[in-house]
């Protein structure tokens, strides 16, 4: 008779998590004028024209607008790169991040 025990074998399966995703906001100011907030967004988030007139409203009438959603490293980079590139025009447009839920 044959004494060997077999022992069923387990597979642990390794998953990878998607990277958090987070959003950058455009903030709403009264001074920096519309058509600098246009170049921005076109220069920096490749918006067409229209498409960045459409969330430079937004933000003027509601106080923000969500321009984009990036993980975490890009969304903060473009929001830097934005609210420099309006401080070197010298005005204090502000792009800010918040991870999305």
């Amino acid at each position: 008779m044959d004494d060997s025990v077999t022992k069923p074998t387990t597979r642990t399966r390794v998953r990878t998590e998607r990277p958090r995703l987070h959003k950058v906001i455009l903030l709403n100011d009264d001074y920096t004028p519309r058509e600098i907030v246009v170049v921005i967004l076109k220069g920096e988030f490749r918006m067409s024209e229209d498409q960045a007139r459409r969330v430079m409203m937004t933000a003027h009438r509601r106080g923000a607008c969500v321009v984009a959603v990036f993980t975490k490293d890009v969304a903060q980079s473009k929001a830097t790169n934005a609210t420099d590139a309006a401080r070197k025009q010298g005005y204090p447009l502000l792009f800010t991040t918040e991870p999305e839920e």
